[in-house]
């Protein structure tokens, strides 16, 4: 059962920086292609960001540029540097596989960009 933690989230002003991070355990094989998933109130969760086993990536137009995907396989872990942040940019942000099925959720990380 692999097991999903986020953290780094926090309250920043427009403009400023954060680097979120993403535990994996439980993954007998190494990490699949994985991705950041955010969740606004009342919106459907969206894919942010995306990284492939190999580290090709992929971002989501309203974040292009300003966000930075990464992992280190042989911790398991994978990142999110957000810079540049907007009030827009304010959600709870999940990791999860890039793919199907899905991992189970975990908690997520809150950000908050004030205007």
């Amino acid at each position: 059962q692999v097991q999903l933690v986020e953290s780094g989230g926090g309250l920043v002003q427009f403009g400023g920086s954060l680097r979120l991070s993403c535990a994996a355990s439980g993954t007998r094989l190494g990490m699949p292609n994985m991705a950041w998933f955010r969740q606004a109130p009342g919106k459907q969760r969206e894919l942010v960001a995306g990284i492939t086993t190999s580290g090709s990536t992929k971002y989501a137009d309203p974040v292009k540029g300003r966000f930075t995907i990464s992992r280190d396989n042989a911790k398991n872990m994978v990142y999110l540097r957000m810079d540049s942040l907007k009030p827009e940019d304010t959600a709870v942000y999940y990791c999860n596989r890039d793919g199907w099925p899905a991992f189970d959720w975990g908690q997520g990380t809150q950000v908050t960009v004030s205007s």
